[in-house]
């Protein structure tokens, strides 16, 4: 069995931050994602733009460079893969962690392809994976998705799309563009409050003009092959259909966290405990990094707010490592 100071999970902007920082701290380290690099990253929508400038995504303060000032998902896979592959970082893709069990001082990490034993393990995983469902009949149809990738899909096609946030307006505006007929259907009163400030008066204006129609104030009853019902303030509402994008926001594996032994609030925003001085659980030599922290608020976390979390933890680890020396 393979023995590390640390085991991160997860191989994202902040998990490969974390490996730099072990690196640069001389600790013995191995990072282990269940797909390619940058994983979540590589399953955004072909043509997505960021939010942040190039300089907030940039780690270890190595420069990112991008055509526009605020990048594109192709340019940060370039970044990122260009960081671990010049960096020579000890990363294993593909593999998933399927156990992580604590045996005394030592943490057990078993994956898909191997077992490893880790004094310190870090949590990067993100929440791109689980979708928030809509547990409503015909969800699990094979037109409808949870996860949006090329507008070319649904061209000439009758396309509802589900949600207000940044996601969901992206979606609906590209794949109108490219010719398909879209509806948009909103829980609240409005688009989102926190959609890009240059996307969300386009919206506003493609809706107000009738090119996209938005039911506000809605949800999705029903789902068939070939229509979708939703209710409304005016009653039901059942429009023909033939792909429907529930773009509804997603959630961090909170049962693989439980299984870790951490301990989330019991109100609905289910955030895990940590000490933010330290980013350590509550339980011992267990650490959380990036997004993962928010819980359910999946809002409050960034690449650009989360970098920090690296040295915080190698900082901590490497402290708690010299005082054991001392011992």
């Amino acid at each position: 069995m393979q023995e590390f100071d640390v085991v991160i999970i997860g191989g994202g902007p902040i998990g490969i931050a974390c490996g730099l920082e072990a690196k640069k701290q001389g600790l013995s380290y191995i990072i282990l994602e269940k797909g390619p690099i940058v994983n979540s990253l590589f399953n955004y929508p072909m043509n997505m733009q960021f939010f942040s400038s190039s300089e907030k995504l940039e780690i270890d303060d190595i420069p990112f460079i991008s055509k526009e000032a605020k990048p594109k998902r192709n340019e940060a896979l370039e970044y990122y893969r260009r960081i671990v592959t010049s960096h020579q970082l000890n990363i294993h893709l593909f593999e998933k962690v399927t156990k992580v069990e604590k045996q005394g001082d030592y943490f057990q990490v078993v994956s898909e392809k191997d077992d490893y034993q880790a004094k310190n393990v870090v949590v990067a995983t993100g929440f791109y994976d689980l979708p928030n469902t809509m547990k409503v009949p015909g969800e699990n149809l094979p037109k409808v998705s949870h996860y949006y990738n090329d507008p070319h899909f649904y061209a000439s096609q009758k396309l509802a799309v589900i949600g207000a946030s940044n996601s969901a307006i992206d979606a609906a505006l590209e794949c109108w563009r490219k010719g398909a007929e879209v509806t948009l259907i909103i829980r609240g009163p409005e688009v989102g409050q926190r959609v890009k400030y240059w996307v969300r008066p386009d919206i506003i204006n493609r809706i107000e003009e009738g090119s996209i129609k938005a039911y506000y104030n809605s949800t999705v009853k029903e789902i068939t092959p070939h229509d979708i019902t939703i209710n409304t303030d005016d009653g039901e509402v059942t429009l023909e259909n033939d792909f429907v994008l529930a773009l509804t926001g997603y959630m961090p594996n909170f049962e693989f966290l439980e299984k870790l032994g951490i301990e989330l609030s019991e109100d609905e925003k289910r955030l895990p405990t940590y000490d933010p001085e330290t980013m350590e659980t509550n339980v011992d030599g267990l650490f959380l990094a990036g997004v993962i922290c928010g819980g359910m608020e999946t809002h409050k976390w960034f690449i650009e707010n989360s970098r920090i979390h690296a040295p915080i933890i190698m900082n901590t680890i490497k402290h708690k490592m010299q005082l054991v020396d001392k011992e």
